[in-house]
């Protein structure tokens, strides 16, 4: 069945102005609700992300027995968890779908290896075709019992939960999912885990472990694990704002000849401020004011004005800090005076779309001079943009790129597939036409 085209019209305004309080961040909403549905006793989890993503981890998780409802609608989704404590899982009688989410598969991939039973988690078909063999090496070597598709490469996974052991383990890239799996099989395993990061990624799951009560420590980029002899405490706390759907704000202020921009109760982790340090380094107008700390999470309010940029050249360790921000940074790197250069992001070729051919492909629609690299991207900058029809394969970070573009461009740009924002931020659409009214 072909899918649905919803297309969104976009053109220049005269002022981009307002305040913005964004969804909870994803990466943190996935991993509160897995860890408190391990905890002991219930939990509120305020400013729950609304996107797709973190409701496939919900779906999968009341398939193995948690109790999890939401609140009646508010400002911020409210979800209720009820934790079931350390053995309290049930087999699942039918295949757990994490549809879009490759959070959602690769993080209870690693927590269903250690459980007393069968399982087996899909996805659609874009999920489908990226890579698990990554995951599926580090589970067996603490002994779990994982099959993939394509001689182990690709879902759907058949998990058959087994007594595991700790490992000393080294990531080959930098990736936060499959350290946080290996994590949350460590739990349950016999002996330490312990994991070595090439460069520090997001460290939400060890920060929220730590603070639920298990025994944790972090020395430079190794985590060391050792497994629960009790139930995690369950924990109740607002989620920040999420700093990657601000990032596209961020941009859009930074872009726009007459803008002044604050969003809210941002999220500030510093494995997760690339944005920022990038924009600051291309010379962005940006403050962060009031900043404080809930949950062991630091975040922070963030004033982005109109800005004159230049290009930058990205690569190495700050790559894992915005990899995700990578398609909308592109924006800005074509406004900018100059050259932007990103390397070290190969990455991007396996996420909903591979990012470097659909970024470079619809930005060249709307004028935008960039050259191809293995792993990454040059931008030549200056040249303004023209509306055109574009469209976002389906793929959340570039449909958000694409409407900020559209902003900064002459004329009207016309987004193809427009609800693919929907994935990760349901009100992004809304929000915009706030700010451009």
């Amino acid at each position: 069945m072909a899918k649905r085209n919803i297309v969104k019209v976009i053109k220049s305004c005269s002022r981009l102005e307002g305040e913005l309080i964004l969804p909870g961040d994803k990466s943190i909403s996935h991993r509160a609700v897995i860890l408190n549905s391990l905890a002991s006793g219930e939990a509120e989890i305020v400013n729950f992300a609304p996107g797709k993503d973190c409701w496939s981890t919900v779906s999968c998780l009341k398939a193995l027995g948690v109790g999890i409802r939401k609140k009646p609608p508010q400002d911020y989704p409210i979800l209720l968890v009820s934790g079931v404590g350390k053995n309290g899982l049930k087999e699942p009688a039918n295949v757990l779908n994490a549809e879009n989410s490759g959070t959602t598969m690769r993080l209870l991939g690693g927590l269903l290896s250690s459980q007393p039973f069968l399982s087996i988690i899909t996805g659609d078909s874009s999920l489908r075709s990226r890579p698990m063999g990554r995951l599926i090496q580090p589970l067996r070597s603490m002994g779990a019992e994982v099959y993939g598709r394509g001689k182990d490469s690709f879902a759907p996974l058949v998990i058959r939960g087994e007594k595991l052991h700790g490992i000393e383990f080294s990531l080959p890239v930098p990736s936060a999912q499959i350290k946080s799996a290996i994590l949350l099989a460590g739990l349950f395993a016999h002996g330490r885990t312990v994991v070595h990061q090439p460069v520090p990624s997001r460290d939400h799951t060890e920060k929220l472990l730590k603070y639920m009560g298990a025994e944790l420590e972090v020395d430079g980029n190794s985590v060391s694990l050792s497994p629960l002899t009790s139930s995690l405490a369950s924990i109740s706390f607002p989620v920040p704002g999420d700093i990657s759907s601000g990032a596209y704000f961020l941009v859009g202020g930074a872009l726009h000849p007459d803008a002044r921009i604050i969003i809210k109760n941002c999220g500030i982790n510093p494995t997760r401020t690339g944005i920022t340090d990038v924009l600051l380094a291309m010379g962005a107008k940006l403050k962060i004011k009031h900043e404080r700390v809930e949950a062991g999470e630091p975040l922070a309010d963030i004033v982005v004005e109109s800005s004159e940029l230049r290009g930058v050249e990205i690569g190495g360790s700050i790559i894992p800090r915005l990899i995700d921000e990578i398609p909308v940074i592109a924006v800005a790197g074509c406004a900018a005076r100059g050259k932007t250069v990103i390397r070290d992001a190969a990455e991007l070729r396996v996420k909903e779309s591979d990012r470097i051919a659909t970024v470079s492909k619809e930005l060249s629609r709307l004028g935008a001079r960039i050259e191809l690299l293995p792993d990454g991207m040059v931008i030549h900058g200056g040249k303004s943009l023209v509306g055109r029809e574009v469209d976002t394969h389906f793929d959340h970070r570039l449909a958000m790129s694409l409407a900020i573009a559209g902003l900064v461009a002459k004329g009207r740009t016309i987004i193809n597939h427009a609800q693919a924002a929907q994935m990760s931020y349901p009100a992004f659409w809304q929000d915009l036409q706030n700010l451009t009214a």
